[in-house]
């Protein structure tokens, strides 16, 4: 195969093969602690202007199939391994890794220590970078479109991946994920006489969030992020739920001036990753990046009511400052790691977020308990 280099802005470069699409992409390059799910991580929309490199170092084996796309097309500017697998072994699998990664003109590279790499990130913080198949660019030249890419911080990247206008999901979550028929509610979960209606704000949703609201009993319309919240109530929700994204949580102001107006209402309200920053911004708290993020299927969350920890999936580089939040909202949960805020609810209202991701998609099911609270809270909502 060709030749591929991934430079970074301090000047680094790594040279190794190419084997995705042709091309030079830019964009800030993270590392991803998951032993599986680079297909999910490909298509999640939160990964939008992110080069991405898998610490695993054997990518690619399972292939890649229709039903693990958590959205229409690959998100991620770029992606970086150990060493991609070329021919798949499972029954499961339509097409190679590095197929699909043409196909969806994703840039890509493999045969280069991404231990070194992940050290420079861990230590030096994730930084811009490219990834360039072009041998006709000198390293000079890399090196300057690297530094020249623009920052996350200040970046509305929700606006890019939301959807152009409503539609409604009606695919349930897939019945032998759950050992569930297909449509039917998860164990444990409120049976309603009458379906209710959730609208999700879509920053970036992945379709096993949306899989799961249908599983719980949920009709469910998606609306673009740039929804007014009197838009939105005109649907007549019985719950809003605020979906996961890319990008800096401050910049998605639209969506905070919403938010901030459901806040003021009754209704049930859910919140993750993205949704859970731009929540804590509508109560009046404040953001920070992150100096490398939390990106992986097996970090630790610490629930504070009763102190049980779950292992959660993760893909995230800004986080709530739980200092600003008012008196009214307190912390839920804390990320074993750094201690790092990873859950807000409020103290009064139905209104609850998490900065993880609990849908599975990839990932453990530990956190899908959440899902089952939201609910129940519309439950408790209709019964009133």
């Amino acid at each position: 195969m060709p030749t591929a280099r991934l430079v970074l802005a301090d000047g680094t470069i790594f040279r190794g093969r190419s084997v995705g699409a042709e091309g030079t992409i830019g964009g800030e390059a993270v590392f991803n602690t998951g032993m599986t799910g680079y297909q999910e991580v490909l298509t999640d929309p939160s990964y939008r202007g992110q080069i991405v490199a898998m610490t695993y170092p054997e990518i690619g084996n399972t292939g890649i199939n229709p039903a693990d796309m958590e959205s229409a097309k690959a998100h991620a500017a770029g992606f970086v391994m150990r060493n991609c697998c070329e021919i798949p072994s499972n029954f499961r699998s339509t097409e190679s890794l590095p197929s699909f990664l043409r196909s969806q003109g994703i840039v890509a590279i493999d045969g280069i220590d991404t231990r070194a790499l992940t050290r420079k990130l861990r230590l030096g913080g994730a930084m811009n970078a490219v990834i360039s198949s072009q041998q006709a660019l000198s390293d000079a030249e890399l090196v300057a479109r690297s530094r020249s890419q623009p920052s996350m911080d200040g970046l509305d990247l929700a606006s890019t991946v939301t959807c152009a206008a409503p539609y409604g999901w009606s695919e349930p979550s897939q019945p032998q994920d759950f050992g569930t028929p297909a449509g039917a509610p998860l164990p444990g979960w409120p049976v309603f006489a009458k379906q209710p209606h959730i609208v999700a704000i879509d920053c970036g949703i992945k379709r096993n969030i949306l899989r799961l609201l249908v599983s719980a009993g949920f009709r469910v319309t998606v609306v673009p992020s740039t929804t007014s919240a009197d838009d939105l109530l005109r649907l007549r929700p019985d719950g809003v739920f605020l979906s996961n994204g890319p990008g800096d949580p401050a910049a998605v102001t639209a969506t905070i001036a919403t938010v901030r107006a459901i806040i003021a209402t009754d209704l049930p309200l859910f919140g993750i990753c993205l949704g859970h920053q731009i929540l804590g911004l509508a109560h009046g708290a404040r953001t920070f990046k992150l100096k490398f993020g939390h990106r992986g299927v097996n970090h630790p969350i610490q629930r504070l009511s009763d102190g049980a920890v779950e292992i959660a999936s993760h893909n995230h580089g800004f986080a709530v400052d739980p200092a600003t939040l008012p008196s009214d909202v307190r912390m839920s949960h804390v990320n074993l790691n750094d201690g790092t805020c990873a859950g807000l609810e409020h103290i009064s209202k139905p209104q609850f977020s998490v900065q993880y991701h609990p849908e599975a998609g990839p990932g453990p099911a530990d956190p899908l308990y959440l899902f089952r609270r939201f609910a129940r809270s519309v439950s408790d909502r209709l019964a009133a």
